[in-house]
């Protein structure tokens, strides 16, 4: 990653065949402080040229492109040929099978459409810090589920994205604590990982977190 004004800076190669929600997207990634869109394409062809040029750190990645090429397909030849970079899959379309053939190809994440901005910064934060985050199990937390004020904390701080030592360094706990005290949330939610229930929360506006990067 680059640097700007001493913060690390996220360079992100955006594949995305619709050309209004491509400049949409190159648009609100470069409105974030640690992120800037190194490139941009609809066109599979030229993926693979642009990744070794531009050297960006992840992909976001449709999974249908012009002329019916397949991200998924382009996605494991990145991986192949440059396995240092990131990728995020996105897709508008409930195709289940999608999200197995991402995983093959070895996609960092998978992410749909309709997610809004802070979603998108979250998944693409948690993945360059090494969280993979596929969709997590359907509605699996109640919403009468009942956390207390230090669960409640934790669960902000991660949604944010930031790393357990600045939780641990913010909360002033020690790593032992937030260890129980992530294990207690997911015995009470039911998820395997605390990035997936935190991108569940994100995404149905159960937590809404000030997306602010530490620098």
């Amino acid at each position: 990653m680059g640097k700007i004004g001493g913060r690390n800076m996220i360079k992100i190669l955006i594949v995305e065949d619709q050309a209004m929600l491509r400049d949409s997207l190159v648009h609100v990634i470069g409105s974030q402080t640690d992120m800037e869109a190194a490139g941009a394409t609809g066109d599979a062809s030229k993926c693979l040229e642009l990744c070794r040029n531009l050297k960006p750190d992840l992909v976001l990645m449709d999974v249908v492109l012009e002329n019916d090429a397949n991200g998924i397909a382009l996605a494991a030849k990145i991986r192949q040929e440059l396995p240092d970079i990131k990728i995020v899959v996105m897709t508008s379309l409930p195709e289940i099978t999608f999200m197995e053939e991402a995983r093959k190809a070895g996609a960092h994440s998978y992410i749909y459409k309709n997610v809004g901005n802070d979603h998108l910064f979250f998944i693409i934060r948690s993945t360059m810090q090494g969280s993979g985050c596929y969709p997590g199990p359907a509605d699996k937390w109640a919403y009468s589920l009942q956390f207390t004020e230090k669960e409640i904390a934790v669960i902000r701080l991660i949604c944010q994205g930031l790393e357990r030592e600045y939780i641990i360094k913010e909360l002033g706990i020690t790593e032992n604590m937030l260890k129980s005290t992530i294990k207690t949330i997911l015995d009470k939610t039911g998820f395997d990982s605390i990035s997936k229930f935190a991108i569940y929360a994100v995404s149905r506006n159960l937590i809404v977190p000030e997306f602010a990067p530490p620098s």
